[in-house]
């Protein structure tokens, strides 16, 4: 099996022979742009690998990973312009550089490009893909929405935060897989072992992406480093700091969010420290830890060989080694 960084350079060449100039332009421009942004691809990196897992060719899952990627940058652009965001790896977000009505409209055409990629396959195939990506897809929709909820109120439970990062991130990872089983026509057993693989990670990789955009590199982050504590996300950060802070430091977060007449880099250099201070920082890693070995103890189930679980393992550990 190829090296985990291998499968990138085929997956983006295959990207850009989808990315072609058409009419109008103002629909499809924007599609483009966010496509050829970058990002770490690590879905569509999934589906690739999980096919190969099973014993099918990484080409053959090409079509079922590009829908994932597709789909993710059109959940993307709708969640700038629902966050208004200014930025998204390190550049305008779409309806920054556009309107607000090309990302509306933009969005919705790749949502539909998505599940036009399935056609490629077989009936039986196809209708599998399908299945999953329809419930995935709205689930991603639930989390998107517990999410802006949760702006809103001050009750929300660390397990009700759990919830929201599943249905947001957590349930695509678990399809990108399950795809690349369902091409390979892995057993319905293998399916959802990896899927709760794929599921499993994806939380860590959410919780991670929750710390690294409080204390990670602007540079290397591509997005806002301290966003979530601007918009006020009752992220795990947040919510950690309210159950091991002292009454103070509970205090002093809940005025700090509430405070408009701080500047942003007043707020997000004082929210950080409370995060530090309270143990909030630390009981984040060590939950992206936890989740990442209950990942790994999934793959003992699986019925392939040694040498796949331990790539699978290594990017498990790779992903949540990251820092930007």
């Amino acid at each position: 099996m190829q090296h985990i960084e291998q499968y990138q350079k085929p997956f983006l060449k295959y990207l850009e022979g989808f990315i072609v100039t058409k009419e109008p332009k103002n629909l499809y421009a924007p599609i483009n742009y966010i496509l050829e942004l970058g990002g770490k691809r690590l879905r569509p990196i999934l589906t690739l690998m999980t096919a190969e897992v099973f014993g099918e060719t990484a080409q053959k899952a090409m079509d079922a990973a590009l829908s994932i990627e597709v789909f993710h940058n059109f959940s993307l652009v709708h969640d700038d312009i629902m966050d208004d965001a200014p930025l998204r790896r390190g550049q305008k977000t779409v309806h920054e550089k556009w309107n607000l009505n090309t990302g509306i409209l933009s969005g919705d055409a790749m949502l539909i490009m998505a599940y036009q990629l399935f056609e490629n396959y077989d009936s039986e195939t196809f209708q599998s893909l399908a299945k999953l990506f329809s419930k995935t897809a709205l689930e991603v929709c639930e989390g998107q929405q517990y999410d802006i909820d949760f702006e809103t109120r001050n009750d929300v439970s660390i397990s009700e935060y759990l919830k929201m990062i599943e249905f947001k991130t957590a349930v695509l990872v678990g399809a990108a897989m399950q795809m690349g089983a369902i091409v390979a026509k892995a057993s319905e057993e293998d399916q959802k072992a990896i899927y709760e693989f794929g599921r499993l990670l994806g939380i860590a990789f959410q919780l991670q992406d929750d710390y690294l955009d409080a204390f990670g590199n602007p540079e290397t982050f591509g997005k806002q480093v301290g966003g979530d504590i601007i918009e006020n996300k009752k992220t795990y950060l947040h919510l950690k700091t309210l159950e091991l802070g002292s009454e103070e430091q509970k205090k002093n977060l809940m005025q700090l969010m509430s405070n408009e007449s701080i500047s942003k880099d007043d707020k997000v250099e004082n929210v950080k420290q409370l995060f530090t201070e309270s143990g909030a920082a630390e009981a984040t890693s060590q939950a992206v830890k936890n989740y990442t070995s209950k990942a790994f103890e999934v793959l003992k189930g699986l019925h392939i060989p040694e040498d796949k679980k331990q790539d699978l393992k290594d990017f498990g550990v790779q992903l949540m080694n990251r820092r930007v």
